[in-house]
Formats: C-alpha cells, sequence, structure tokens
C-alpha cells in the first residue's frame, strides 16, 4: 500500500514538472518559442551553438538519391557553424550530428521505433522542398560524422564526414 502511494505521488510530481517545465497546455506550446537551456549540453563532437557567434554557414543539400551535398565538411575547433539545411527530394530527411558511434546506435534505435519523435539540437529534420537551420559549435577537435537516419537512409549511404582541426 506504502509503494502504491509514493508511485502516484511521484507520478503526481513528475506531472506537475513537466506542465511547469514545458509551459503548460498544448495551446501555449504552439504558440511559444523553443527555449534555451541555461546550461548547453557538451557531446563529444560539440556543443549547441549560440546564434548570435556564428562564425560561418554551410549550405547542405540532401536528396532523393540518399545523399548530402557536401559529404564532407572541414572545420576548425571552436568555428560556431549554421547549417542551413535544404530537402531537394521527395521523401523526409533528416541531418543529425555525431560521432561514428552514436549515429549507427541512433540508426539501430530508428529501425525498432521509426515513428520516435525527438529534438536535440544536433538534429533537425526537413520536409520535402523546406529548409531549416541548425546551429553548432565545434569545440574538440576530431572526425565526426552526420547521416539521415530515418529507416533506411542511413544504411543507403546517406551519411557525411566532419573533420575538426585545431
Amino acid at each position: 500500500m506504502k509503494q502504491t502511494i509514493l508511485a502516484a505521488m511521484l507520478v503526481a510530481a513528475l506531472g506537475a514538472s513537466n506542465v511547469l517545465a514545458h509551459g503548460g497546455s498544448d495551446d501555449m506550446k504552439q504558440h511559444a518559442p523553443r527555449e534555451r537551456h541555461a546550461s548547453v549540453e557538451q557531446t563529444p563532437f560539440g556543443r549547441a551553438g549560440d546564434p548570435a557567434k556564428v562564425t560561418r554557414t554551410v549550405t547542405v543539400d540532401m536528396s532523393d538519391a540518399m545523399r548530402f551535398d557536401p559529404a564532407q565538411i572541414r572545420v576548425r575547433r571552436g568555428e560556431t557553424v549554421k547549417f542551413v539545411v535544404k530537402n531537394s527530394g521527395q521523401l523526409l530527411h533528416e541531418m543529425v550530428l555525431g560521432t561514428a558511434q552514436s549515429l549507427r546506435e541512433h540508426a539501430e534505435m530508428m529501425r525498432k521505433f521509426p515513428d520516435m519523435e525527438h529534438d536535440e539540437p544536433h538534429m533537425i529534420h526537413v520536409q520535402t522542398g523546406k529548409s531549416g537551420e541548425m546551429v553548432w559549435q565545434f569545440n574538440r577537435a576530431g572526425e565526426f560524422g552526420f547521416g539521415c537516419l530515418i529507416p533506411g537512409h542511413y544504411e543507403a549511404g546517406m551519411a557525411g564526414k566532419i573533420e575538426v582541426t585545431k
């Protein structure tokens, strides 16, 4: 009985914190701008960039040939890059930044759960004929990747590399 009451209290508390964290009603969410968190999460391949500190813009095209153009991008460590990502195809595509391992793992997860929704600063979904923007700061040197992780796309070769030099 005690565990049931504790579980109910935990569910209520989590629900209340979710409402507070996300602005309340669905009606409010539709009109609220996407919030920037006070602290930016560091990843092995960088972190979300500040749009006011963009040092370079790179346009990337995604096509139904399951390719990115360009497929190789070179940046200097410390650069904040604005990616203008265009979908010239007839299918939904996305651009997800990551390490080779994280991209493989995420692609596998997408195969298992193709309707999975996510909204992270290192990924952008672009409808056909549209474009979107993603700002990323590359604050670590190394070789990283990007890919379209919609089931079947990554496996068909829709991937690219980013070399971050010192």
